[in-house]
């Protein structure tokens, strides 16, 4: 279901919990509501706060990424690092992305 690749970025993601690669996956394909207690929001920000944006983009869709990364979930950033690089990101994915409608 899920490729090897990130089948071990997944698994990273839920290391504290006993959530499966493959659940992981679903939440984050839009296939499934909740892997444990992870939803699609809270596995992007999870992975925000883990992965450098590089692997960010191979874990989710350039319009998923510009759906889910909300001025609440910048804010929400432990890192103030983090929330100025993701404030440049999405303002640069809106500049280059079409808007749908």
């Amino acid at each position: 279901m899920c490729d090897t690749n990130n089948q071990v970025l997944y698994r990273q993601l839920s290391w504290d919990y006993n959530i499966s690669p493959e659940e992981i996956a679903l939440v984050i394909k839009g296939e499934k509501e909740m892997a444990g207690h992870y939803n699609r929001q809270t596995i992007f920000k999870k992975a925000l706060e883990t992965y450098p944006w590089f692997t960010i983009i191979q874990l989710f869709e350039p319009g998923d990424i510009s759906l889910l990364l909300t001025d609440e979930l910048i804010s929400s950033l432990r890192m103030p690092s983090l929330r100025k690089q993701y404030e440049f990101i999405k303002k640069r994915l809106q500049e280059t992305l079409p808007t749908a409608g």
